[in-house]
């Protein structure tokens, strides 16, 4: 019994519209596609399709296990290639696009060993906080820190990072520690201009959701620039512990309201299809998993304001 067949040649009879055409697709005689449909009707205890002189129909149950069938001939279609591409050496170009702070303060000291690694392949690394066309642009792979992957990409996720507040303590000392989200709203506050939630900061706390719209005296759109500004005592910052965790554990800025959480983000590899996933692009997608394998961004600073 090779169920296999039986459901390549199924889904044969059914594309084709007849057992004729189906021989021809499948190199088969009309006999052995013939025997083949009967043998898993058979099998199956139920009729899939209706048999005129004119046409072939599916019944209801014919829909449900063409369907199923599909989906598994497109499983095994996959993984053979998955195979196939895995027996080949990484080579070409490799066109990647990662936003601008994670790039430079995770990803630069990383290029130059994976190309060690894959001495076939070259790269052409773009740093942009913008949401780029993979497909478009002719990009291989991206990085993006986002709640979810986009539906449209496939995705693997290698790290976590939570938002939080944050400011140095010269700042906290002119101005006092803020004890609730709301007196936000009566600080200096420097804005990320890409930060999804704008000027309306959101938290849960204790009491649940809380949200205030926050006043910030100077905006920017990039990450390195604001935790910059709030290291010399610009304001209270919002940002991802990905880019602050040697300021926290140096001391040269302090989380505050440390019982209030806002976004919590996954950092994911995109590209844009998982259907044969071309070796330069598995070779990324494993070095950059194993690389952040370790990484614990979201552990709880010590250096928190009282």
């Amino acid at each position: 019994m090779d169920k296999y067949q039986e459901m390549r040649v199924f889904t044969s009879v059914v594309d084709t519209g007849s057992f004729v055409a189906a021989a021809a697709e499948l190199a088969m005689s009309k006999a052995s596609v013939s025997r083949y449909m009967s043998d898993l009707e058979a099998r199956l205890g139920v009729r899939l399709m209706r048999r005129t002189t004119r046409k072939l129909s599916l019944t209801d149950e014919g829909a449900v296990f063409l369907a199923r069938c599909r989906e598994i001939l497109a499983g095994i279609d996959e993984s053979e290639a998955e195979i196939s591409t895995r027996a080949v050496s990484a080579s070409g170009l490799l066109k990647v696009s990662v936003p601008v702070s994670f790039g430079l303060k995770h990803l630069a000291p990383l290029w130059s060993d994976f190309l060690a690694a894959h001495p076939g392949l070259s790269l052409d690394v773009h740093l942009e906080d913008r949401v780029v066309d993979l497909v478009g642009e002719g990009f291989d792979i991206a990085i993006r820190i986002a709640r979810l992957p986009d539906s449209s990409l496939v995705s693997r996720k290698i790290a976590t990072t939570r938002l939080i507040v944050c400011a140095a303590p010269e700042y906290l000392r002119r101005r006092g520690t803020p004890q609730h989200p709301s007196e936000l709203a009566q600080h200096d506050v420097i804005g990320y201009s890409l930060l999804s939630m704008g000027d309306q900061w959101n938290f849960t706390g204790a009491e649940g959701p809380v949200s205030v719209r926050v006043r910030p005296r100077f905006w920017t759109n990039n990450g390195n620039t604001s935790v910059a500004a709030a290291v010399r005592g610009a304001g209270i910052d919002l940002q991802p512990t990905f880019l602050i965790e040697q300021e926290l554990s140096s001391g040269q800025l302090i989380e505050i309201l440390p019982r209030y959480r806002s976004l919590e983000l996954g950092i994911y590899a995109v590209y844009p299809t998982r259907k044969f996933v071309l070796p330069k692009v598995r070779a990324w997608l494993d070095f950059v998993a194993k690389a952040f394998a370790g990484a614990d961004w979201n552990t709880p600073s010590a250096r928190r304001a009282p």
